[in-house]
């Protein structure tokens, strides 16, 4: 799916800034393509945007208008109903990433066919995969994988990209994620796929392209999550990565949403990522490490992250404290 931009960032009646992530990663990443923010009244996130009604934001050039809130349940609000029917009548596309889906509103949908808009539901892939093939392609490829759920993956690959592209060098973000797909523009919702296809999927996300491009695809799940390992092993194969970054967050007490269950080792992760990847990239190796340590402060991150360095020989990040040269250049070495 390709989603126009600019957008106009819907947060509706947020009740924090929390429920305004999706949005607030968009505005982050994407700036550029945003042209303002639509509150309505009690809206208690901001993400520092031009306040434009739909009008003002139809004058301003938007093509989207983008719901970057997300309430209990992930639900398309009725309170929401009014702003969402007039936009379409105004000449705008809609995108989400909720799981109630905007096409199975039904005034949305009769509305998006009168006006001959387009209803994007970011979580549901819009065109069928074939299976994954492991066939060698051209092109270089980056996998974000992890210790956890929610540990950076998309930021990290996102900041590579930023960091490649400064040096001149031809990148794009690979997204797979809800989140991902609304910064990017497209992509693929990797955990949306029936399971038969995720390799396949992933293989179409970053097809074959000339020796000197990279692909920075964004990780989903962990080998080690009960939950979600069967995404990230297809997202591995099809990835056919050449170079692994490891994600972390070192003071996590368990894995995300499983208190019995402890963060692995980070010498496990690597001989398992690696030894799943090798299947299709028999090259396959982490490069280095990218870990969230806002919760340390400055001088316990540094000796977390030296530590790394000095156990693995291999640089170790915190793509939010120090930035993400020292795995470009490990990368381009």
């Amino acid at each position: 799916m390709n989603i126009a931009t600019p957008y106009l960032l819907f947060l509706g009646d947020a009740a924090d800034q929390l429920a305004a992530k999706t949005a607030d990663g968009i505005a982050y990443w994407r700036r550029e393509t945003c042209v303002g923010q639509l509150r309505l009244p009690g809206c208690k996130a901001d993400l520092r945007l031009k306040d434009l009604t739909l009008d003002e934001g139809k004058a301003a050039g938007a093509k989207t208008l983008v719901i970057g809130v997300a309430n209990r349940g992930g639900v398309i609000s009725a309170a929401w109903q009014d702003t969402l029917l007039r936009a379409l009548d105004l000449g705008y596309d809609l995108a989400a990433g909720l799981h109630n889906r905007l096409i199975d509103v039904p005034a949305l949908a009769e509305r998006a066919r009168t006006n001959g808009r387009n209803l994007f539901d970011v979580r549901q892939p819009d065109r069928d995969f074939a299976v994954g093939s492991g066939q060698p392609r051209s092109g270089k490829r980056l996998l974000a994988v992890g210790t956890d759920c929610s540990v950076g993956k998309m930021y990290t690959t996102l900041a590579l990209e930023k960091e490649l592209k400064s040096r001149g060098v031809k990148a794009d973000f690979r997204a797979t994620g809800q989140t991902g797909i609304l910064i990017a523009g497209s992509g693929v919702s990797v955990d949306a796929v029936v399971a038969d296809f995720i390799s396949g999927a992933t293989e179409f996300l970053a097809p074959a392209n000339t020796a000197d491009h990279w692909d920075l695809i964004e990780g989903q799940g962990s080998l080690f999550h009960a939950s979600y390992a069967g995404v990230s092993l297809g997202l591995l194969h099809g990835a056919q990565a050449h170079a692994l970054v490891m994600c972390t967050e070192p003071n996590r007490p368990h894995m995300r949403g499983l208190p019995q269950t402890k963060l692995p080792g980070l010498r496990d992760c690597i001989a398992l990522n690696e030894s799943c990847a090798h299947l299709t990239n028999p090259a396959a190796r982490v490069i280095g490490f990218a870990a969230n340590t806002s919760g340390m402060d400055n001088a316990a991150a540094e000796r977390w992250l030296k530590a790394t360095e000095d156990e693995f020989g291999l640089p170790a990040v915190d793509p939010v404290r120090t930035g993400v040269a020292k795995l470009a250049d490990r990368l381009l070495a």
